[in-house]
């Protein structure tokens, strides 16, 4: 399943052009890790609070989100910048075998973290041998 959701990102530009709003979209990075229970998604979505992130399901596209609301001093007049501000946007084409009702996310220090449970009769079943 990790492969899948790999490849789904691979198809994805690494940035958008600019939106009617005039602000960029970027692609956040993404680290996937296949667990017991399922798949984890970590996505790199600095500047983003958890009230401005959007994840979406539907007809087994999950779509993340992210609003980055800048903050520009006082009285100051940018110089220079290396950092590129915008909001964020990704999607992914999940399997049949995903629990939807199951789906949590969370956003700690600029990562957000989706934790995607299998169904239970798509879990591998572990079949205990007995002596005979």
């Amino acid at each position: 399943m990790a492969n899948e959701v790999a490849r789904s990102a691979e198809k994805t530009p690494v940035d958008a052009p600019e939106t009617t709003e005039g602000t960029r979209i970027y692609r956040p990075l993404a680290d996937i890790v296949e667990t017991d229970d399922g798949v984890v998604l970590m996505l790199e979505m600095p500047g983003v609070a958890p009230e401005d992130v959007d994840v979406t399901l539907e007809k087994r596209v999950l779509t993340i989100r992210g609003t980055v609301h800048p903050v520009r001093p006082e009285k100051l007049q940018l110089a220079y910048a290396e950092y590129g501000e915008g909001n964020f946007e990704r999607a992914f084409t999940l399997s049949e075998d995903f629990d939807p009702d199951r789906i949590e996310a969370s956003l700690a220090n600029g990562v957000l973290t989706l934790k995607l449970p299998r169904v239970a009769e798509a879990q591998p079943k572990k079949i205990a041998v007995r002596a005979a």
